[in-house]
C-alpha cells in the first residue's frame, strides 16, 4: 500500500498539485492563473509553491513580460511521481484497502 504523503496531503497544496498534474507534461502555468483557479490568497500560495518547489515537485520560473514581472509554475517528473503515489494511497483508503494497525487497534 502506498504512504501518505504528509506535503502534498495539506489541502491547498493537493489542489495545486492536482491542477499541475491535470496539464500536459512539461506545461507551465502563470502564478495569477493558478492563484484564481485554487482561490487563495496570493501570500499563502506562494508559500505553498515555496513547500512544493523545496521539496522537488515544483519549477518555478521568473521573467519579465515586458516591464512585467511573471511568475510561472510547472510539475516536476518527481512531482508527477510522488503526486500518483499520494493518489495512489487515497484510492487504497476509499477502497477500503488492507487494514493498518493502529493505537488503541481503531483503523
Amino acid at each position: 500500500m502506498s504512504q501518505l504523503n504528509e506535503i502534498i496531503h495539506q489541502p491547498v497544496r493537493l489542489k495545486i498539485m492536482a491542477t499541475l498534474r491535470a496539464m500536459p507534461k512539461g506545461a507551465q502555468i502563470e502564478f495569477i492563473r493558478l492563484n484564481s483557479i485554487i482561490g487563495t490568497t496570493e501570500g499563502n500560495l506562494g508559500a505553498h509553491i515555496i513547500t512544493l518547489e523545496n521539496r522537488g515537485y515544483l519549477t518555478v520560473k521568473k521573467d519579465f513580460f515586458g516591464k512585467r514581472p511573471r511568475t510561472r509554475i510547472s510539475l516536476t517528473h518527481a512531482g508527477r511521481r510522488a503526486f500518483e503515489a499520494h493518489v495512489a494511497y487515497l484510492r487504497d483508503v476509499i477502497d477500503g484497502g488492507p487494514p493498518q494497525s493502529s493505537p488503541g487497534g481503531v483503523r
